[in-house]
């Protein structure tokens, strides 16, 4: 092995070291949803993927599941919420994982029969009646509703930024 050369690339080399090092102290997880106007954003998102996915699959049954990571993460933290809004998202929450299993089921078995219960049209009422009730808290307690909550970026602590 020749040595002779690495002096030229040493701050090159250290200079990668040293990046990945602070890459590997500094990275940060995805920011989990610890305030309640992050966990309702996240809820009206999935909402309103559902909404799509329950209007797609009315006019074909070749269709996604049904997106419940944000319901499943936080359903033990919806105490801040109106209990009939907490009912009604358990009740279209509920009914999105039936119909989940469901969709597995007909892929699994390449069979269409098992989509013929599934009701889009009650869901459809569970959902809209979900995202007017998140929306109307949105509007109450926290920002406006279009609007994610902001999160500091990667490289913010690094450069002195805020978000």
């Amino acid at each position: 092995m020749d040595f002779g050369d690495i002096g030229e690339r040493l701050p090159l080399i250290v200079g990668i070291i040293i990046f990945i090092l602070l890459q590997f102290f500094l990275k940060r997880k995805q920011p989990a949803e610890r305030t309640a106007p992050a966990v309702v954003h996240g809820l009206l998102l999935e909402v309103k993927q559902n909404q799509q996915l329950a209007e797609a699959f009315r006019f074909q049954w070749r269709t996604r599941k049904f997106v419940l990571a944000s319901w499943q993460r936080n359903k033990a933290k919806l105490d801040f919420l109106d209990s009939s809004l907490q009912v009604t998202l358990a009740d279209a929450f509920t009914m999105v994982v039936d119909f989940n299993q469901q969709i597995a089921a007909a892929k699994k078995y390449k069979s269409t029969s098992y989509m013929a219960s599934i009701n889009v049209i009650k869901l459809k009422e569970l959902l809209v009646k979900s995202e007017q009730g998140l929306e109307q808290w949105l509007a109450s307690e926290a920002a406006t509703p279009g609007t994610p909550p902001k999160y500091p970026s990667k490289f913010g602590g690094l450069f002195g930024g805020r978000g």
